[in-house]
């Protein structure tokens, strides 16, 4: 199940991508880069991080073959997707709780901190979208708006509590990924987001 949901959040990470490119009036070959990076971006710098080489994508074609999937459904059906928004929004949200918890596992199997197991748990949830925003020439969205990162933040610290508590595995991933999945749906209903910072220069005299 835990497969299978990875699975189903790089395929739901590689719509997102395809159609945000898309929007961008990108070629065919730049919508598919942008699914791409989008899907896999955050695993391949946490990967390229702790030394763990070839990435996992290069040794998983499961990967590719749903990237490439995601990015014919987003060429083929792009106009009847807008009205399933809010289904490629639920995988989108599931495969942020499952990445954070495979970032996560990645640390801990290689005995690092756990402040840095949270950080690589962000960097694989989050890092693809970053990746793709820069690319499409826009500020990431985590960085301006949205609480995305934050989530995956609060979920690293639940697991971690309640791996020091020795809860059992199974309900330490399904709690997690409940946290950090109803998390990001009650910001999105709530409209939670952190405040934006402004410097604004003296005036002079």
């Amino acid at each position: 199940m835990f497969h299978l949901l990875d699975i189903l959040g790089t395929m739901a990470f590689a719509l997102s991508g395809a159609l945000t490119a898309m929007n961008k009036k990108m070629d065919p070959f730049g919508v598919f880069i942008i699914a791409f990076v989008t899907a896999v971006g955050g695993g391949t710098v946490r990967d390229v991080l702790i030394g763990r080489t070839p990435v996992g994508w290069m040794q998983n074609l499961d990967y590719v073959y749903m990237i490439t999937i995601g990015y014919f459904l987003a060429l083929v059906f792009r106009k009847s997707l807008d009205k399933l928004r809010t289904s490629l929004f639920l995988f989108d949200t599931v495969g942020l709780g499952v990445f954070t918890l495979i970032g996560l596992e990645k640390g801990i199997a290689i005995n690092l901190h756990p402040i840095i197991c949270i950080a690589l748990g962000t960097m694989t949830a989050c890092f693809g979208g970053v990746i793709r925003d820069i690319l499409c020439n826009d500020i990431p969205v985590i960085f301006r708006k949205e609480i995305y990162a934050t989530i995956c933040i609060i979920g690293g610290i639940v697991f971690f509590l309640l791996r020091k508590w020795n809860v059992q595995e199974d309900v330490l991933y399904l709690t997690t990924s409940v946290v950090i999945i109803v998390i990001r749906l009650m910001a999105v209903k709530f409209e939670w987001y952190l405040p934006t910072l402004e410097h604004r220069n003296p005036p002079n005299g």
